[in-house]
């Protein structure tokens, strides 16, 4: 998949898997959100350097992640004797796709094991975050963010294997920053409309919807890795 379609790709991954982004995010967001003094969470516009502080710090650390899984992959590639080895990767990351559409869904939580994995890192990395609060000035946001953007979540992990299949450093933190940016619009509405998206997004014909589109990417992805793999 050229590199523009991947960007483009994981973008949309990171906007529909948003469902997921506001259940498990969201109780951190309004936290932090509801954590700030009165005054600066007044009005919207007081409000909205803390919300960009807080997700350009957890976009860049998956940008950060994004770069470190394409090396890595292109360096695991490099040394595996295996045609189409890059494709079986994709495969794998649209397999995790299909897992997490599912997940999104509510039709199988397996995926928290995944998350449980990772929650053994988190361990270290959570209490730097939590010296940084309450939150005061946007410069603590900023910081804050970066922590927050190793948090264990099933979807992040997904698109990080889709990362490892990228074929460099460069290419992988293009996809994290498509997934991330797609992440975006629903991190900052949930700073904003905490109670209203929170309520939303326990109705189940929105996680069906987010689910399925979620789902069907993956299906897209593994079907066009097979495809190139029957005709390369």
């Amino acid at each position: 998949m050229p590199a523009d379609m991947t960007f483009w790709a994981a973008l949309l991954v990171g906007f529909f898997g948003g469902v997921h982004c506001i259940g498990m995010c969201g109780g951190i967001v309004g936290a932090l959100t509801f954590g700030l003094p009165p005054e600066k969470r007044a009005t919207p516009g007081q409000l909205l350097p803390y919300l960009l502080a807080y997700n350009l710090a957890r976009i860049t650390s998956y940008v950060v992640a994004g770069a470190i899984a394409g090396l890595i992959g292109a360096l695991g590639l490099s040394l595996i004797p295996m045609q189409h080895a890059q494709l079986y990767l994709l495969m794998i990351a649209g397999g995790f796709m299909v897992l997490m559409g599912l997940y999104v869904g509510g039709w199988w939580f397996g995926l928290t094991r995944i998350e449980r994995v990772g929650s053994r890192l988190w361990r270290y990395i959570e209490p730097l975050g939590r010296k940084l609060m309450p939150v005061r000035t946007p410069k603590q946001a900023l910081l804050l963010g970066f922590v927050w953007g190793w948090l264990p979540c099933g979807l992040v992990y997904s698109v990080l294997i889709w990362a490892l299949s990228a074929g460099s450093a460069a290419q992988g933190a293009l996809l994290m920053l498509g997934f991330g940016l797609g992440t975006l619009p629903n991190l900052l509405l949930m700073g904003a409309f905490a109670a209203q998206l929170s309520a939303l997004t326990r109705q189940k014909w929105v996680r069906w919807i987010a689910g399925a589109a979620v789902l069907g990417f993956g299906l897209y992805t593994i079907g066009s890795a097979i495809w190139n793999i029957q005709v390369g």
